[in-house]
Formats: C-alpha cells, sequence, structure tokens
C-alpha cells in the first residue's frame, strides 16, 4: 500500500552557485559524506548534487513533512545498490517519523538534463 509520494524538480545551476558559495558548508548541511563523495567523482558533480538535493525534497513531500516539519536534509540520504540503482535511507528523526506512519520501502528515481534535476520518491507501507 502506498504511504506517500512526492516530487521535486531544481535548476543544477541554483545548486552549482550554492555549492561554489557555501562550499563544505552546503555539505554539512544537506548531505552526508557518502553522498558528498560519490558527487565530487561524477564527471559533473553539480548535477548529482542537485539529483540528491531533489530526492531529499521530495522524500521530504512523500512523509508528508517539510523543512518546518523537523526532519532535516541528512536524515534523508540518496544511497546506491550493487547495480547502481539509486536508494532512499532514512536516518534519526526521518526515520522516526517513517515508523511512526508505518512506512516501510522507499523507492527513489532521479533524472536531470543539461539544465535541471528531478526526483520522485514513492513510500510503501511495512
Amino acid at each position: 500500500m502506498l504511504v506517500g509520494i512526492g516530487i521535486d524538480r531544481i535548476e543544477i545551476q541554483r545548486v552549482r552557485n550554492a555549492w561554489q558559495r557555501h562550499g563544505t558548508r552546503m555539505q554539512r548541511r544537506v548531505y552526508t559524506d557518502a553522498e558528498w563523495d560519490y558527487c565530487l567523482g561524477r564527471p559533473d558533480p553539480a548535477s548529482s548534487l542537485a539529483a540528491r538535493f531533489s530526492a531529499k525534497e521530495a522524500a521530504m513531500k512523500a512523509l508528508g513533512r517539510g523543512w518546518g516539519g523537523g526532519i532535516y536534509f541528512r536524515d534523508i540520504e540518496v544511497s546506491r545498490d550493487r547495480s547502481g540503482a539509486p536508494g532512499i535511507l532514512l536516518h534519526r528523526q526521518a526515520e522516526n517519523y517513517a515508523q511512526t506512519i508505518g512506512a516501510g520501502r522507499a523507492l527513489v528515481s532521479l533524472t536531470h538534463d543539461r539544465t535541471h534535476a528531478m526526483a520522485i520518491v514513492v513510500i510503501e507501507s511495512i
């Protein structure tokens, strides 16, 4: 059964500008170390950072919470399985809240083109 669905789209240049302006401060606030390392190893780090930012926003929407809902960006992590497919890991407050609403598996789809990144997150019940 479906618990929630969220979608988000962001301009890659907006993320690139924030990365250039705020660097490690942005890293500590938004991304896990694993996400940051993965993105910096990509040919265009900004597009990967943007896709992950979008996935975090989409996950918050799928959980029915926003920025003011007590869930922080680093509570949501975009991971990769052995085949390279993206996944969502919930930590701390996001994990606690997901348990209270009976959320189980979170599925994510990421995409980006030259100018925009987008993500869709679907959360199924336990």
